[in-house]
Parts: C-alpha cells; structure tokens; sequence
C-alpha cells in the first residue's frame, strides 16, 4: 500500500452554506494537510487522515470569517483544527469510493461519509527527479447543529439567515512520499 501526502500547495477543503434560505455562501480553509494509504488495485484496504487548520477560514469578507472563527460557531481558539479519520472505504467503480469516517469540529466527533472520486496517476518531471500524483475530490453533507454550531437568526418574515446544512468538497492532490 504506497503512501501519499497531500500537496497544501494544490488542495483545499471548501464549504457552502445557505444565506436567508435563498443564496449559497461559499468559502474554504487554506491549509489542510494529510495522509492517504492507497492503491487503486486495493482500494477497500485505503485509509485517510486529514486535519484541516481552522484559522485559515476565508470567505472573501473579513467580519465574516471572524464571525466564524467566533464561539458562534468553530470557536477556533479553542478547536484550531478540524480532522478527518477514515474507518472503511467501500469501493463504487473504476475511479469512485465511500470513505466511511469520524469528522471532529469543534472537539465533537460524528460519523461521516464522503463519496470521493480520483484522477491518475499523473507523473511529472521536475529536474531529472519524477514526481508521481494523483487528484481527489470528496464530498459530504453536515447539519453544522451536529457539531455544536447551533447559532442562528430568525428573519423578520419567517426563516432563518444561515442554513444548517452545510455542504463540504476536499480538493485534493497526493503526492506518492518518499519514504
């Protein structure tokens, strides 16, 4: 089972959340690193770590993102990462698995499943060295109320400003580490 790194430089964990009910509100964390157990002749036998830094939340509005490092919601200073840990991968086709996982946010821990699908392998020549990577993508959704971000307003006219689903992607391209 060869083991990969995820590259920080070409990955991100993005998020989207419904604003008053109408719009979708994307952002991402900026740094997230990891390690990848795999080999798509074996797949079931994968496993997955990832810790996601909290602090680097970025959405394009700066009360925004402090809002959300606030208490209200991941409470940062308290809980500056976020980490998955995979605890079964179910193969679904050629280039396509549910990696069954524990998700921790804000120190509480549920059970998650991202249906994730990968590119590759792609080898590359850096200088006479041969660099080999592959690209995934891994999606979910959470009720953020599961973690304990329970925060919320009520609108004048019925509804409520942030939604509770939140949607999450991992980009992510894994470099083969050199052991």
């Amino acid at each position: 089972m060869a083991r990969w790194i995820i590259n920080a430089n070409h990955s991100a964990a993005q998020f989207a959340v419904r604003h008053m009910m109408v719009s979708w509100v994307p952002g991402q964390f900026n740094r997230i690193i990891g390690v990848l157990l795999f080999d798509p002749e074996n797949v079931a036998a994968s496993t997955l770590q990832v810790e996601i830094d909290a602090t680097t939340i970025y959405t394009g509005v700066a009360d925004r993102d402090k809002h959300l490092k606030s208490p209200d919601f991941l409470d940062v200073e308290q809980h500056p990462t976020i980490t998955f840990t995979s605890t079964r991968v179910e193969p679904d086709g050629l280039d396509r698995a549910l990696v069954h996982g524990d998700l921790t946010i804000r120190g509480v821990t549920r059970p998650v499943t991202l249906d994730a699908r990968w590119a590759g392998p792609a080898h590359f020549d850096d200088d006479g060295k041969i660099y080999t990577s592959f690209g995934f993508q891994a999606t979910a959704a959470i009720n953020r109320e599961d973690f304990g971000m329970r925060f919320n307003m009520e609108m004048e006219h019925g509804g409520f400003m942030s939604g509770r689903q939140v949607h999450l992607t991992l980009n992510a391209e894994v470099d083969l580490a050199e052991d």
